[in-house]
């Protein structure tokens, strides 16, 4: 993102004064949201397993003027729980209080037939995009409660909602990341904590040229101009909105959107 693409955003202040902790923040839409978050006046916890990753985040954060983030270098695959007992804790000492959670780090796996899927990468695909997320928000609740209201954000995929072959666990987590989303969303409807689901649709993301190699990147829209949604789904407005799933697509901001016309025309998902 470039200082132009700031200077055409919206930058209104709306989440001035918020704590918001983003998983998988050192690049892709991550790093975009995190940005964003800090355009727009919040402290953003930057959660990630590559520290060089997280933080060159930070230094574009910094160089444009915006609160200072805080780092947590998590490999969220650690399967032993420890880690996560440290993640509340590390927010805990800084912070009185957290206003939301973005659950955006995942793991791909591979594509390849159910038949041949090995149980040990299924297992980690799922440590990463359903355990962890349940984890980390367990650990964050004390520090949520505490906040006027919440919110929490997890992220689905379209071959979590629609089955697709050779999708294997990456598909399956997906799908499982949607119902887990609603049943925190019912468990915690009646207080202000409020959660909701995104799914991204295609990006200009190192995740899409894994799946889609050898396609031309610049036909997927880059993950700056899908920021809107959640924006909004951060700030006073998600009052009205639980358990919902959101397409980031239907909220682009076209100041950010670069593909020429060429680059539509042969755009396909």
């Amino acid at each position: 993102m470039t200082e132009n693409d700031h200077t055409t955003a919206k930058g209104d202040g709306s989440l001035k004064g918020k704590t918001i902790l983003v998983t998988g923040a050192g690049n892709g839409i991550g790093r975009a949201v995190s940005l964003e978050y800090a355009h727009q006046g919040a402290t953003v916890i930057l959660l990630g397993k590559t520290k060089r990753n997280l933080e060159g985040v930070y230094d574009e954060i910094t160089d444009y003027g915006y609160p200072e983030p805080a780092i947590l270098v998590v490999d969220l695959a650690d399967p032993t729980g420890d880690v996560f007992k440290t993640i509340g804790a590390a927010i805990s000492s800084e912070f009185s209080q957290l206003n939301g959670i973005v659950h955006n780090a995942a793991e791909l796996g591979m594509l390849t037939p159910l038949e041949n899927y090995d149980g040990a990468l299924w297992d980690h695909v799922f440590q990463v995009n359903v355990k962890s997320p349940l984890l980390v928000t367990q650990q964050c609740l004390p520090l949520l409660k505490e906040a006027p209201y919440a919110s929490i954000i997890f992220t689905t995929d379209e071959s979590g909602a629609k089955p697709k072959g050779y999708w294997g666990a990456y598909g399956a987590s997906k799908a499982a990341i949607l119902h887990m989303a609603r049943i925190w969303a019912i468990e915690y409807a009646n207080t202000p904590i409020r959660v909701n689901i995104i799914d991204p649709g295609p990006c200009r993301t190192g995740l899409r040229l894994l799946t889609h190699p050898g396609m031309p990147m610049k036909r997927y829209i880059p993950p700056e101009a899908i920021t809107p949604i959640y924006t909004k789904l951060m700030d006073g407005e998600v009052l009205a909105h639980n358990g919902e799933l959101f397409y980031a697509q239907n909220f682009i901001n076209p100041d950010l959107d670069d593909r020429t016309e060429k680059d539509l025309a042969t755009s396909t998902t």
